[in-house]
C-alpha cells in the first residue's frame, strides 16, 4: 500500500511549490491528498491549477470558497462532492503517514 502524504493548504500563495511537491511526491510512489481552506481556495481559480488533475485527490472548505465570494463550485477535476467541511480535512489527517502545511 503506497504512503499517502497530506497537503493542507490555506494560503493563496505558492501554487507552484504544490504542484512541484505533488509531482515530487507521485514519483517516489506516494498517493497525495490535499485539502483546500481559507484564502488556498483562490488557487482552485488560476489557469496553473489544471495541472494538479490527475495527480492528486483534493477537497475544497465549501465554507471557505463561499467566503472568498467564489460562486460558481466548479473546481478542474472535482464534482460536487469535493465540496467539504472541516470533517473532511480531519480525516485526511487520520490516514496520511505525512503531513505538510502551506
Amino acid at each position: 500500500m503506497a504512503e499517502k502524504l497530506g497537503i493542507f493548504v490555506s494560503s493563496d500563495r505558492h501554487l507552484r511549490h504544490l504542484i512541484e511537491i505533488t509531482k515530487a511526491a507521485e514519483r517516489a510512489g506516494k498517493e497525495v491528498l490535499i485539502f483546500f481552506t481559507h484564502k488556498g481556495v483562490l488557487l482552485t481559480q488560476e489557469p496553473e491549477f489544471c495541472e494538479l488533475v490527475g495527480h492528486a485527490s483534493y477537497s475544497v472548505c465549501n465554507v471557505s470558497f463561499e467566503a472568498c465570494g467564489l460562486k460558481d463550485k466548479q473546481v478542474p477535476g472535482m464534482d460536487e462532492t469535493g465540496f467539504a467541511t472541516q470533517a473532511r480535512h480531519g480525516e485526511m489527517l487520520e490516514v496520511c503517514d505525512r503531513y505538510l502545511v502551506l
